[in-house]
């Protein structure tokens, strides 16, 4: 289908920009509407659903996300404003006590 736009006057042209715009909203919900159920069909070919691999969908029961900062439980003797949680990759100062003889129980606080 092709246009003669050159020769279209200011009501055809509007009219045909709005016929346009309507068939890209029409196309851009058929797409999103295609591209989801292929995206469920994915998930379930993996055995979930496309809710569960959704980051901000709430884990499953019995499943829990990080609760977020948990209280320093080891102290550096060397410097006290170093803290550890016991949790996670040991820093350098833990591994250095640890190498020198101290045990976990000696940094505790």
């Amino acid at each position: 289908m092709q246009f003669d736009l050159e020769n279209m006057n200011r009501k055809e042209l509007e009219k045909l920009r709005g016929d346009i715009d309507t068939a890209l909203k029409r196309l851009t919900v058929r797409e999103r509407k295609n591209a989801l159920a292929a995206a469920e069909k994915a998930a379930r070919e993996y055995g979930f659903s496309l809710a569960e691999l959704r980051d901000d969908v709430p884990a499953a029961k019995g499943r829990r996300k990080s609760g977020g900062p948990v209280a320093a439980k080891y102290r550096d003797p060397d410097d006290p404003t170093k803290t550890w949680s016991g949790r996670g990759r040991r820093p350098e100062w833990i591994k250095r006590a640890l190498d020198s003889g101290k045990s976990l129980k000696d940094m505790e606080f």
